[in-house]
């Protein structure tokens, strides 16, 4: 009986499960991390939403199987959001398909459109799913920058003009996890023209719609005219609504792609639970003012954040957008390369943050520090990074953090 399972085989231990397993060890051993490594929020969902979970979950009919391609209510309700946000017109019968959280969607859309010895272009440093997604799928990929420059679109000229058999889909997302940038719509523009031009599928995954600063919304692909003829734009509830366990998201854009990824849907799932569902639908429809008190206090955090690392010693780029803070490792320290420096915070400073090459090479010598503690928290995780620092000999300003 053979073990040498193929898809397995295709699948790099998962770095970022050691420094999760170390966190949770130092945890269990009685110590206080501040938890900085995963992008779950840690403030609550708004009470008019539990409140519909419960209200539903209260009635018999409520616990049968619900429907895999979602609830109609809530496919309209994603419609009409992206014709509130971004003026786009969707069909909610046949251009938005709901999902397990955006993952579950990209992984779904990858089991329906990749044969073995595809060939897709993704970003890299990425979420792992925009790459392991199409591996497990069988493809193959081949990397372009995250840098949304004119380096991006010669990579892509480059990869269409040599890599055989040609690609056939392009996977994006922006605000970017793990790096935060942002885009303008004229990006979009010339994906779309470049997409079409190249007979490619586009994967937009749009996860941090929401959490933009600054005053500069982030805009959808879907919003450059015939975009729908070649893309499909990947949201989620999790960031927006503070609701990432309830694990909702959706797929909205080309009706080809969303027709495939609905008919693998039906063979692998029944849908969320349907109180989850008639709950997002309360989510979408109902107050919005979480949403720019959620935008409000990550643009806090962030505040925070980059001055008082700085304050300890460690210059951080301030992001944009998103619920995270792409870090160069301190230049002194660089030789430790992201995981062993990642391994060294926690362990010394008891600050967890994710080590950049868990998302992708060219993640090397960075970390992801996702702004998930309160602004407290965040202070004496400078605090301890200072200690840190000072300990392996950096200089660092006199002056205290925080």
């Amino acid at each position: 009986m053979s073990e040498d399972f193929y898809r397995i085989k295709r699948l790099p231990p998962y770095v970022i499960a050691e420094v999760n397993a170390m966190r949770a060890a130092a945890r269990a051993g009685g110590e206080d991390i501040i938890d900085l490594g995963m992008g779950n929020p840690d403030l609550p969902p708004p009470e008019h939403v539990i409140e519909k979970l419960v209200e539903v979950a209260r009635k018999p009919s409520a616990h049968g199987y619900s429907q895999s391609k979602g609830i109609p209510g809530l496919r309209k309700a994603q419609a009409n959001y992206y014709g509130r946000r971004f003026g786009v017109d969707v069909d909610p019968e046949t251009e938005v398909v709901v999902t397990m959280g955006s993952k579950e969607g990209l992984a779904s859309l990858a089991t329906a459109i990749t044969a073995p010895g595809d060939v897709v272009l993704a970003p890299n440093p990425s979420y792992p799913i925009h790459t392991f997604g199409f591996i497990i799928a069988g493809a193959t990929i081949r990397a372009v920058p995250t840098t949304p420059d004119e380096a991006y679109f010669e990579s892509l000229e480059r990869a269409m003009a040599f890599t055989v058999p040609a690609p056939s889909v392009l996977v994006m997302g922006y605000p970017s996890n793990p790096t935060a940038e942002v885009v303008d719509l004229a990006f979009y523009e010339r994906v779309v023209a470049f997409a079409k031009n190249h007979k490619l599928w586009v994967i937009s995954d749009l996860a941090y719609s929401e959490l933009y600063f600054d005053g500069k919304p982030t805009p959808s692909i879907l919003q450059v005219p015939g975009a729908k003829d070649v893309a499909i734009e990947f949201t989620s509830l999790s960031k927006t609504y503070s609701m990432a366990g309830w694990r909702m998201g959706f797929g909205v854009g080309n009706k080809t792609l969303i027709a495939a990824m609905t008919r693998v849907k039906s063979y692998l799932d029944y849908g969320a639970f349907t109180p989850i569902q008639a709950a997002a639908c309360a989510a979408l429809n109902g107050p919005q003012d979480i949403v720019e008190r959620n935008r409000q206090l990550y643009h806090k955090r962030r505040d925070v954040l980059v001055e008082s690392f700085s304050r300890a010693g460690w210059d951080i780029p301030s992001p944009r957008a998103s619920m995270f803070a792409w870090a160069p490792l301190p230049p002194a320290l660089a030789h430790l390369g992201s995981l062993e420096f990642t391994k060294q915070l926690l362990t010394h400073a008891h600050v967890a943050v994710a080590p950049g090459v868990g998302y992708g090479e060219n993640g090397e010598g960075y970390v992801r520090i996702a702004m998930v503690e309160n602004e407290q928290r965040l202070r004496q995780a400078a605090r301890n990074v200072k200690k840190y620092l000072q300990s392996m000999g950096v200089n660092t300003p006199a002056r205290g953090a925080g």
